[in-house]
């Protein structure tokens, strides 16, 4: 499980370098700041969430516990769940598709995912 949590930590580190980098370049030109600053808030969150799964498939490697492969199912999901409505949230105002603007709702659930990561990955250091 391990190798599996690093691949996806390299995976989604290199997007969000990519989503970083287009945030910053190409983004600002095409939509409002409060659309960027939006965007950049999904990238920011993608990036540590990106560190605690390095954390979680290195720790699990030395200590494997099934609230480590939480940990990592969480993080998993909360890049997705977060981070993910973020940046489509932040890419609307360049189309418009405005009945997608609901997806905000998904955001939250993505932050729970990440603090029940946070959580699995104390419970399984203090486990051990």
């Amino acid at each position: 499980m391990h190798k599996t949590f690093l691949v996806w930590a390299a995976l989604l580190g290199a997007l969000a370098v990519a989503l970083g980098a287009f945030g910053a370049h190409k983004l600002k030109e095409l939509v409002p700041p409060e659309s960027v600053s939006t965007f950049q808030t999904g990238v920011t969150y993608h990036f540590y969430h990106v560190f605690a799964l390095l954390a979680v498939g290195m720790l699990y490697a030395h200590v494997p516990s099934s609230q480590l492969v939480w940990a990592g199912r969480f993080f998993l999901i909360g890049i997705l769940l977060f981070s993910g409505s973020l940046y489509v949230m932040g890419m609307l105002n360049m189309s418009e598709h405005v009945g997608l603007r609901k997806l905000g709702i998904v955001t939250p659930f993505g932050g729970l995912s990440f603090i029940a990561g946070w959580i699995c990955l104390l419970l399984g250091l203090l486990k051990k």
